[in-house]
């Protein structure tokens, strides 16, 4: 039976960097290049493709779902009210985008099917 440390330290480094990125989201969807969203379009893109890449390479729903918290946390702090009353992000279009953006993300990438192993993948090497 292997270690249960490897994966739980790869839930927290998860957490961490969907954490990170809905960091980075929050606070950059608001720019705009002319009429183009910008800002938005990026951290979709972003945030997607970090999603991805940790169901990808850990094939893992968990450390997945670990971004995907961390994303959503990150999102929910930054955008609202802060304790003196500052407001980071204000309610926008694209802020209300940006909140529904996240979550339907993490939802496609949590659920998306595992790839099944191949045949030669599972055999191993030398098992002719």
């Amino acid at each position: 039976m292997r270690s249960a440390f490897p994966r739980i330290a790869t839930w927290v480094v998860a957490f961490v960097v969907g954490a990170v990125y809905g960091l980075a989201g929050t606070i950059a969807h608001a720019y705009r290049l002319g009429w183009f969203p910008l800002g938005l379009v990026l951290a979709i893109i972003g945030s997607a493709a970090l999603l991805a890449a940790v169901r990808l390479l850990t094939s893992d729903r968990w450390a997945g779902l670990a971004a995907g918290v961390g994303m959503i946390l990150a999102t929910l702090v930054f955008s609202g009210r802060g304790p003196g009353g500052s407001v980071i992000v204000p309610q926008t279009d694209l802020a209300v985008i940006w909140t529904f953006a996240v979550p339907i993300l993490v939802a496609v990438a949590v659920a998306w099917p595992t790839r099944p192993a191949t045949p030669a993948a599972s055999a191993g090497p030398g098992s002719n």
